[in-house]
């Protein structure tokens, strides 16, 4: 999930327990199938997409024979032929942006899942692109710190040789930001490097947060983020509350 403390949620995320991961799994096991299947097969070597989603498996600590067993399950059986992207887009409350991706072999309750997340959380879905002007699609790696023994303007000249756009630092982490299209050769580069990612992923990343100061509103955002989490046939949330 995207949102302006966004190394805190990745720190929040590893940290959930067995069941959460569980969910977690399941939702990478569908990307690895269509990655298979769309990205050219199932050697990661020939496959950069199969690449990229082995290392989000990785930085969820995903367990190898878990990941190949997957990998394996999509090559033989054609376990990714019925799922189809579909984005939707709406408003939270206070004006917020939501954009939620899914990955779903049922439209109907996949829609259905959505708009309830949203009529819950006192929010609407809107028509396609009603809200993703205000985000910008980008490559975003984080390097934890205390996982890095590099120091920062060395990381931040291997980033930007290897196609980086661009490179932030804070107080627990490195951000390195690249174009979609360059994310995958970047990101393997640092691979190559030895560099530990504590994620990597193509993601919208909001142009302006909103602050929301009614603890209705809190509420209610956090029902609906709570809600999509929670459903197995999405895969990324997108808005701008700052959290």
């Amino acid at each position: 999930m995207s949102g302006h403390s966004k190394f805190a949620n990745i720190k929040h995320k590893k940290e959930k327990n067995d069941a959460a991961k569980g969910k977690i799994f399941t939702k990478i096991g569908r990307e690895l199938a269509v990655a298979v299947k769309e990205g050219g097969g199932a050697d990661p070597a020939n496959n950069s997409r199969l690449r990229d989603v082995i290392a989000k498996a990785k930085a969820n600590n995903m367990p190898n024979d878990t990941i190949e067993r997957n990998i394996k399950k999509a090559a033989g059986e054609g376990a990714a032929d019925n799922y189809e992207h579909i984005t939707y887009e709406g408003y939270g409350p206070g004006g917020t942006a939501i954009i939620v991706r899914t990955l779903t072999d049922n439209k109907n309750r996949t829609a259905s899942n959505v708009r309830n997340a949203f009529t819950k959380g006192s929010g609407n879905v809107g028509t396609p692109g009603c809200v993703s002007f205000m985000f910008d699609e980008k490559g975003q790696i984080f390097v934890a710190k205390e996982d890095c023994s590099m120091d920062a303007d060395e990381l931040m000249m291997l980033a930007l040789d290897a196609g980086a756009d661009d490179f932030n630092e804070d107080e627990e982490s490195y951000e390195i930001l690249t174009t979609p299209e360059a994310f995958s050769d970047v990101r393997l580069q640092l691979e190559e490097a030895g560099i530990e990612m504590a994620q990597a992923e193509v993601t919208m990343i909001p142009q302006t947060y909103v602050e929301l100061t009614s603890e209705d509103d809190i509420r209610n955002i956090q029902k609906t983020l709570d809600l999509l989490d929670e459903d197995d046939d999405v895969q990324d949330v997108y808005h701008n509350w700052n959290e």
